[in-house]
């Protein structure tokens, strides 16, 4: 199970994401109490191990802009969380070798996900970041040729059960495992992985 914890904003929370074994880290460039800058994230990412998938989060944003910010923050990958099109997908994956699609649950977009050219999609509620829940059926209406990412309102006490609901490629988790906006909780990150890991 991919595991990846997203909104992070410092180095300590990086390293403990790491160490209670997520497989990928977020960073916000997108207007939220999350975002970041690129100094901060490079140094960060400094201090990663190799292994460890980076990712840009961006919304709405020039394509251009997206790829220049990976490479000079020293990132791997980009996530599109926002209406981005599917020549604007194809224009990052050009570039940049770890692309993902967010789509919301039970949208058009959603149904029609495989159009994106890349096969990771992340699937959120309409309010991202919010922790805001959703009904799980609704996925069944996307492609079955792409890998799913859950994400939205996933918490400790639910990601086992979403996880034996969807049978999804991976989790996305942020404000479930905060104790604040930002600020990420050692202890429910690797109780969210523990409950994670034991499905997959």
């Amino acid at each position: 199970m991919f595991i990846k914890v997203c909104g992070i904003t410092n180095t300590q929370d990086a390293l403990d994401a790491v160490a209670c074994g997520a497989d990928a880290l977020g960073f916000l460039f997108a207007e939220s109490p999350r975002k970041i800058s690129v100094n901060a994230v490079r140094e960060i990412v400094e201090q990663l191990p190799a292994n460890i998938l980076t990712v840009g989060v961006f919304r709405d944003q020039d394509s251009r802009y997206v790829i220049d910010t990976v490479g000079e923050a020293g990132l791997m990958g980009a996530q599109l969380h926002g209406q981005e099109s599917s020549a604007q997908v194809a224009e990052v994956m050009a570039e940049v070798d770890w692309v993902v699609k967010s789509v919301v649950a039970g949208s058009a977009e959603a149904s029609s996900a495989n159009n994106y050219g890349t096969e990771m999609i992340l699937v959120d509620s309409a309010h991202p970041g919010t922790g805001t829940a959703y009904d799980l059926s609704l996925l069944k209406q996307l492609p079955k040729t792409i890998n799913i990412i859950l994400s939205g309102g996933l918490t400790v006490s639910n990601v086992a059960e979403s996880i034996r609901t969807v049978s999804p490629w991976g989790v996305d988790v942020s404000s479930g495992v905060e104790t604040s906006p930002g600020i990420k909780d050692i202890t429910k990150m690797r109780d969210f992985i523990t409950n994670a890991q034991a499905i997959s």
